[in-house]
């Protein structure tokens, strides 16, 4: 008889170990199988034509290997002082351009770090959701929604490392480990060099997990019990200072006090008992909002305050500090599109996800955690507030809709999204997923088939080869557009303005005087008004000294130079024209 009971007992932990077995494999197939759909997926969406920003990129990261950082622009005409925001990003994406493949290697690089982006994010929600499928499906809709920001820029590379922070933050205070430590404290400095423009938002990051542990405390510590017990315990105490000095007919008041005091004690003791356990019962199934005090959160501030001073070691000095500040008090922010507010309307795909999430967190017996509600309400109120903090919202809040999905999976279905995988990684299950995502990644490639590096209608790739070959381009000093002034500089032509905006503001090109304000150049403002028409461009081009000027062939500048005589034409393209300002010596 017991020799049966044991046969039994080994033949179930044996189906048992099986089950575990096939589990761990049907994991592993799953994993491949989306490690592929969202490496070609990734592919796709990735832009074969360049951003201005690039060009300029490679440009600065020549110059930086020529001449140092020296602090000083070399590419504009107006001898200004620069600090190279993202020189180390710059310097690696110029060797990438002169020694493996120029244009072709920056994008096979581009395309790659889209790729690490998409699997890190698919990884990363693994770990936090332990759903593979949600993981799966939210990762590439977050690479869809984010394949406009998807470019040779050092944002990819941030993104990347931003990720990495919330992975690393989760499973420091999962596990405690110090590797993970030991990379939060490594990310910052990465940024500081990468991308110092980025630098404060790596302590935003922090901010949910830090507020989420302080309320925590904050309920914890009981102030109203606290401060009331305390209001009790000084007045039993005066009532027993008075009562030894005051004569015998008036004691019996104060003994009769210090009595009811004493009861009031009693009774406050037992309301705060009972409100307690209160608490704790309805702490075990709350609601909507659950709030988790993670003990590791003061380690966590430990090294955000370590991490604080990683911005000095980059040989940009306190650019980390304050480029953002310095952004913020510009006036770029009210005229390039990436700063401006975010009306929703015209980001279908961020309302859409906005909407799921509320929707799910109203209508449905979903739980959020209190950290995550900050992530959701601070990164909604930054991309708000400026178009290029909607990508933020999508990394991270891209997290949370995750989270909250799969809560809601668990309560309804928790086997289904288990059968669906068994499906997925069988062989017909494979090949339709392969076939799936090969469809949708062609549909969202062929837009770039047959596109070109650059793009001749928005870059003056042919009048840029006129100027070298028929003018003295390093002498002469042109006036040109914002938007393209980045591929000129890339061909060497010294350039009035290009896309490295902060350069050409007085907080970035002055000194701060006594009164608050920057004695700088606002080339950018005279800019705007040249192009905009919102000053006479006579004036200010005399002011330059401007000795040719080269537009859009439909630019508001170009139909009134067009008309007026000190203007010679010397070359057009269908897209731009060049025009020689005969009295600019004169």
């Amino acid at each position: 008889m017991e020799d049966n009971i044991n046969i039994k007992k080994v033949k179930k932990k044996k189906v048992s170990t099986d089950k575990e077995q096939n589990k761990k494999l049907t994991s592993i197939a799953f994993n491949i199988l989306a490690i592929f759909c969202i490496a070609i997926f990734c592919f796709a969406i990735t832009p074969k034509s360049f951003q201005n920003d690039t060009f300029y990129t490679i440009a600065v990261g020549q110059g930086i290997r020529e001449y140092g950082i020296d602090g000083q622009d070399h590419f504009s005409m107006h001898d200004l002082p620069y600090t190279y925001p993202h020189w180390l990003y710059d310097v690696i994406m110029s060797l990438i351009y002169d020694f493996l493949g120029g244009f072709t290697g920056l994008y096979i690089s581009t395309v790659i770090l889209s790729i690490i982006l998409g699997l890190l994010l698919y990884f990363t929600l693994k770990k936090i959701t332990k759903n593979q499928l949600v993981s799966f499906a939210i990762a590439l809709g977050q690479m869809y929604i984010m394949k406009d920001y998807v470019a040779a820029r050092a944002q990819l590379v941030t993104f990347i490392l931003f990720v990495l922070t919330i992975l690393f933050i989760e499973k420091f205070l999962e596990s405690g480990k110090k590797r993970y430590a030991l990379g939060l404290i490594i990310i910052p400095i990465l940024i500081a060099n990468l991308h110092s423009a980025v630098f404060p938002f790596y302590f935003v990051l922090y901010l949910p997990y830090i507020g989420e542990y302080l309320v925590k405390l904050l309920i914890d510590a009981h102030l109203p019990h606290r401060i009331y017990s305390k209001y009790l315990d000084i007045s039993i105490k005066r009532a027993n200072k008075k009562l030894k000095k005051v004569s015998k007919d008036v004691a019996s008041s104060y003994q009769k006090k210090i009595i009811d005091l004493n009861k009031k004690v009693e009774e406050e003791q037992v309301r705060f008992e009972a409100a307690k356990a209160k608490m704790v019962e309805k702490r075990k199934r709350p609601y909507k909002l659950e709030i988790e005090k993670l003990d590791r959160v003061k380690w966590l501030i430990i090294i955000m305050i370590i991490c604080i001073f990683t911005g000095l070691l980059t040989p940009i000095k306190d650019m980390p500090y304050t480029y953002t500040l310095k952004i913020m008090q510009g006036n770029t922010t009210s005229s390039i599109s990436e700063h401006l507010p975010l009306t929703l309307i015209q980001s279908k795909s961020t309302l859409f996800c906005l909407t799921l999430t509320i929707a799910l967190l109203i209508f449905t017996n979903v739980k959020i955690k209190l950290r995550d509600l900050f992530f959701l309400g601070g990164l909604t109120f930054l991309a708000l507030t400026s178009r290029r903090q909607v990508s933020m919202l999508i990394l991270f809040g891209g997290i949370v809709l995750a989270k909250i999905l799969v809560d809601l999976i668990n309560k309804y279905d928790k086997r289904g999204t288990e059968q669906v995988i068994d499906f997925m990684t069988t062989a017909v299950g494979e090949v339709l997923t392969i076939l799936f995502a090969f469809s949708i990644s062609y549909y969202v490639y062929s837009p770039s088939i047959g596109a070109s590096y650059i793009i001749e209608s928005s870059y003056p790739v042919e009048a840029s080869k006129w100027i070298k070959e028929n003018l003295d381009y390093k002498n002469i000093k042109l006036f040109n557009d914002y938007n393209y002034g980045s591929y000129l500089l890339f061909e060497d032509i010294p350039v009035f303005i290009d896309s490295r905006c902060d350069l050409y503001t007085p907080e970035f090109n002055g000194e701060k005087g006594d009164d608050g304000k920057y004695d700088g150049q606002d080339i950018f403002s005279d800019y705007m008004n040249i192009s905009g028409i919102g000053t006479y461009y006579e004036t200010k081009f005399e002011e330059y000294d401007i000795t040719h000027v080269m537009t859009k062939t439909n630019s508001k500048l170009n139909m009134l130079i067009s008309r007026d005589d000190n203007y010679k034409e010397l070359y057009k393209d269908d897209n731009f024209i060049i025009y020689e300002r005969e009295n600019a010596n004169g």
